[in-house]
């Protein structure tokens, strides 16, 4: 019985100083080919892994993110870089480097947000979002995580069924889907100036094409009813092309 009650305390300890020390990302690339995940910090936060990594078919990173971290993740796809870490991508590009460093994604990409708690609140929120367009299907899913933890992503690939005049093409290939905002600059689409509030900004034809096939990512900037998951665990598993 004493035992029993010694490895109790003990997992309890373990999973407390988990969370006290921060917050683990599982990044698996599931997709049948490498991919080029990319990472930057907001403002204030720190980039880790040097802003973006190679993924070989089936290979996972464990990256150790600190207290009160946010920032965001995208995939890239088609990137070829020399010895010195130069190069580019097909989709997501970041200033033509391996390592971003700083650099945000170009869209259209994937976007996989988070902000793991803040001085005011210790609870998780993040989100898979395609307001910046779509690239490669991604899923964000708590790993022991409290009740009412939520999954966020879009497993589908949106290339599939593109619109024309949504369609990132190389060499005659969908490689990326536009959002309206990217393909229009529209003041409407991109929920700018007088659409700049969720009372002005409303659902599009477009918005509602990407949330039809993927209805557990954010569709456009105020979809945070259904877009917005929210959680308090030690880890997330980030998964490139997830099963569906």
């Amino acid at each position: 019985m004493r035992t029993n009650l010694h490895l109790l305390l003990f997992l309890c300890l373990s999973c407390y100083l988990s969370i006290s020390n921060g917050t683990e990302l599982i990044i698996v690339n599931n997709c049948k080919e490498s991919i080029w995940p990319g990472i930057l910090g907001t403002a204030g936060h720190e980039t880790p892994n040097n802003g973006g990594f190679h993924l070989n078919i089936g290979q996972q990173v464990v990256i150790q993110l600190p207290n009160l971290w946010s920032g965001r993740i995208w995939g890239r796809q088609g990137c070829c870089f020399d010895v010195n870490g130069k190069g580019s991508c097909q989709t997501g590009d970041c200033s033509g480097l391996l390592n971003c460093s700083g650099a945000g994604g170009i869209p259209p990409a994937t976007l996989v947000e988070m902000t793991l708690g803040t001085s005011n609140n210790p609870k998780h929120y993040y989100d898979v979002s395609l307001v910046d367009g779509f690239n490669i299907p991604v899923s964000m899913i708590p790993i022991s995580g409290s009740i009412g933890c939520g999954v966020a992503a879009c497993e589908a690939d949106l290339n599939q069924s593109c619109p024309e005049y949504l369609a990132l093409k190389c060499q005659g290939k969908i490689v990326g889907c536009k959002s309206a905002c990217l393909a229009t600059n529209s003041p409407k689409y991109c929920c700018t100036g007088e659409f700049a509030s969720k009372n002005t900004c409303k659902p599009t034809a477009f918005s509602q094409f990407f949330k039809t096939i993927c209805p557990r990512a954010y569709s456009y900037a105020f979809d945070e009813s259904t877009g917005l998951k929210s959680c308090k665990a030690s880890r997330y598993l980030i998964t490139f092309c997830p099963p569906t």
